[in-house]
């Protein structure tokens, strides 16, 4: 793959991330923030003293903050997905540049996502230690890169197995060596739960499953999105011209009438 082609892809990328994160940014309006003011009101009923001063307002939080966030968080993820795209297409199998984009973000999601939230869940404001949040964000990140190694790994096991066992035996192979790994690094990694007693498990839930929704919406868009896109820059389809010359006879003469 040339050049021209990685640098079109990588603008593709960015702006199927654009329209991906517009479209994740309607559900954390909708979904997310009403769960957050929830928890936010959570924490000021239950703290000790006076309510800490607001540097940046919440109106603002909810919404140029809001906006901001997740619009540069999908434009930086489809350029980033966007160059893992070109390292895969036809590395992973004879799929069409449309299906590819669709397995990456399939994959992507699991990966970077769904795996480390399945450990260390999202928690709404209120929830943790902050003389732990370091330790936990480590625990995270680390988790994620686990799981994207990882993932890494089952690609190039199901791709080196494929020959001999055949790609659908050699697929399932990879993606249940994938979850015993996964199993093994959530035994090992030590767990974190400093969610309050007396804090509503109702609340608890809508939030993270506000928080996956987000990012669920976030990669099937941007699955659409750039592999529609990657489709028409990759696959062109044939220009046939609608409009033909034709050149026209000039019409005969009529012969003159006698007199």
């Amino acid at each position: 793959m040339n050049s021209a082609t990685v640098r079109s892809l990588l603008v593709r990328g960015m702006l199927a991330g654009l329209g991906a994160g517009l479209l994740a940014l309607v559900v954390a309006y909708l979904l997310g923030e009403p769960r957050v003011d929830a928890a936010i009101a959570y924490e000021d009923a239950h703290s000790a003293g006076e309510p800490a001063m607001e540097i940046v307002s919440r109106t603002l939080q909810s919404t140029a903050g809001l906006a901001t966030g997740v619009l540069i968080y999908g434009v930086s993820l489809g350029g980033i997905a966007a160059l893992a795209y070109c390292f895969a297409l036809g590395r992973v199998g004879r799929f069409s540049p449309r299906a590819t984009a669709a397995l990456l973000s399939g994959v992507a999601l699991v990966a970077v996502y769904v795996v480390p939230f399945l450990k260390y869940p999202a928690n709404p404001p209120s929830v943790g230690d902050p003389e732990t949040i370091g330790k936990r964000t480590t625990l995270y990140f680390l988790m994620m890169a686990l799981s994207v190694l990882l993932a890494v790994a089952a690609v190039i096991v199901g791709k080196r197995l494929a020959p001999r066992l055949g790609t659908w035996y050699a697929t399932v192979v990879a993606v249940l060596g994938f979850a015993v790994a996964v199993g093994l690094a959530y035994a090992f990694l030590p767990a974190v739960n400093e969610v309050p007693e007396d804090f509503s498990a109702t609340l608890l839930w809508q939030f993270r499953l506000a928080a996956l929704a987000i990012q669920l919406t976030l990669w099937t868009s941007f699955g659409l999105l750039f592999g529609h896109l990657a489709e028409r820059l990759l696959n062109p389809k044939p220009v046939t011209s609608a409009v033909r010359e034709t050149s026209s006879d000039p019409a005969p003469e009529t012969a003159a009438s006698a007199s």
